[in-house]
């Protein structure tokens, strides 16, 4: 595996989620699109949290991002997680995505962003996190 840029920089956390990009989130460019990666971020960000906090959860708010490198159509994408703070019935999570070409060259990282998910019970309403 080849590293863009700084090799040095490697991802960081617990790998929540990969899939290769699809051809049917693109810009009109051929790249894939932000909004694709971000919804991304956000479905690791959850499959992380929901599983730390034993049940059932929602997002709150997803922080700031900018996107470092372009996503190509058939980049393999990684989402890494880790938390950063927990609340009474939240938690912040730091999610980085990273891609990868098919052919398991160029790994670089494309964004990062941070996701607050509050846990709630199975009628929506806050509940406490449990013991982790």
């Amino acid at each position: 595996m080849i590293l863009n840029d700084d090799e040095s920089l490697q991802p960081e956390g617990e790998l929540s989620l990969q899939l290769p990009a699809a051809c049917d989130a693109t810009n009109m460019f051929g790249d894939v699109y932000g909004g694709w990666v971000s919804a991304k971020m956000v479905q690791a960000s959850e499959i992380f949290s929901a599983r730390l906090s034993k049940g059932r959860i929602s997002t709150v708010s997803i922080g700031q991002m900018a996107f470092m490198s372009p996503v190509r159509v058939g980049t393999i994408m990684s989402f890494y997680t880790q938390l950063v703070e927990t609340g009474h019935t939240s938690m912040r999570i730091k999610v980085e995505a990273w891609g990868c070409c098919p052919d398991g060259t160029e790994l670089r990282k494309v964004t990062e962003a941070e996701c607050v998910q509050v846990a709630i019970d199975g009628h929506g309403h806050i509940r406490g996190l449990d013991a982790f």
